[in-house]
């Protein structure tokens, strides 16, 4: 059980590229840890938060496991907690 933070390398706001920070076991443990980070809620979105390159270090020293995207999401898919976006339906 841990939480994972692949690396800082997708373009976002004010130019800093941002990590996604996850749980491989629970969201109340991410829940938690994003608090413990500093990290605003409404930085959450479904089953991750986008965090800055400004707090990578911090989770790291914090207890986050650092990992490829590729990794994050393969563990995020065999807990159970990825939640994709879902489409609108055709109303055709």
């Amino acid at each position: 059980m841990a939480v994972l933070i692949d690396r800082p390398n997708w373009p976002g706001p004010r130019g800093l590229l941002w990590s996604h920070l996850v749980s491989d076991s629970s969201l109340e443990e991410l829940h938690e840890f994003a608090r413990l980070l500093g990290v605003p809620a409404r930085a959450f979105d479904r089953d991750h938060y986008d965090v800055p390159e400004t707090v990578y270090d911090r989770a790291v020293v914090l207890g986050a496991e650092p990992v490829g995207s590729k990794e994050l999401v393969r563990r995020l898919r065999e807990a159970g907690l990825r939640r994709p976006k879902t489409r609108p339906r055709s109303t055709l």
